[in-house]
């Protein structure tokens, strides 16, 4: 059975027309079109050794950006300065400049160093800022406490500073020691909801005798307002010993002992066991 003859058979007859239409500024497409060649092959030997129109030559929107790039480097400009003048990237930038010469370091080791310290503390700052945003964000989100949870926040602060009775040494008194004057605050917001006169109160500061002690003796009077306060102890300084609180923030700790404080020990005693149970028991009560 005999083949229909292919339409590319007079294929010299074929490039003739095409090396015409291309002459006569027509694109591949239009070629293409107009004489039904839809094979890319067949199309690029028909326009084999045929240069494109000029219109057909579209224009490198980075040729612009390569050439002033080169122009930069040439003048010194380092990477980074000129991906900030020409916003493109820095790859693009070594591709069209890695032949010129690299530009002559033009700061001392001192004024890169001082560059990289700004560039560090500026850093610092914002870290530091974003710590005290999550900080504040942590103090709004606590709100008034109500008088139970302020009763539980005692009892755990007691616990963890305050003195405690031993089977060696049996010592049913209310005695809390801290340097902070926030802990403070709060031991006392405590032993106020408890009802314990301020008159059963005693304070006496704890402070070593190279510091500023009538400084710190003034400075807790002021926190707790009135109360009796106790002969001031110094602690004696260790020359061997490099302290590391000092300074005008040191005020030593603030001692508050509680008059008849017996059965006030044993409540706080038995109300942290109280926590400890409700706290271990609470994976049942979830699971259940």
């Amino acid at each position: 059975m005999a083949h229909p003859p292919s339409k590319y058979a007079d294929f010299e007859a074929l490039r003739e027309r095409a090396i015409t239409l291309r002459r006569e500024g027509l694109s591949r497409r239009q070629i293409r079109d107009r004489l039904h060649v839809d094979n890319n092959d067949i199309l690029n030997r028909l326009l084999e050794g045929e240069p494109p129109p000029a219109w057909t030559n579209r224009p490198n929107a980075k040729d612009d950006l390569r050439a002033t790039a080169r122009t930069l480097r040439l003048q010194g400009w380092t990477y980074d300065q000129i991906q900030v003048e020409l916003g493109c990237s820095k790859s693009s930038i070594s591709l069209w400049v890695r032949d010129l010469p690299k530009p002559e370091r033009r700061r001392s080791p001192e004024e890169a160093a001082t560059i990289a310290r700004r560039g560090w503390e500026a850093k610092l700052r914002v870290r530091d800022e974003e710590r005290q945003q999550t900080k504040e964000a942590a103090k709004q989100a606590i709100g008034d406490l109500s008088p139970r949870e302020l009763f539980l926040v005692g009892v755990g602060l007691y616990w963890a500073e305050g003195s405690k009775d031993k089977p060696y040494d049996r010592r049913e008194n209310v005695t809390f020691v801290n340097s902070d004057p926030g802990m403070i605050q709060v031991f006392l917001a405590w032993l106020d909801l408890l009802g314990v006169d301020r008159e059963r109160l005693r304070f006496n500061v704890m402070i070593h005798e190279t510091a500023d002690v009538s400084g710190a003796e003034k400075y807790w009077a002021e926190l707790v307002g009135t109360g009796t306060f106790n002969k001031t102890t110094l602690k004696k300084h260790n020359p061997k010993t490099v302290r590391k609180n000092v300074g005008d923030s040191y005020r030593g700790c603030l001692v508050i002992k509680v008059l008849k404080g017996a059965d006030l020990y044993r409540r706080i005693e038995g109300s942290w066991y109280g926590i400890v149970l409700g706290a271990t028991r609470q994976p049942d009560r979830m699971s259940g």
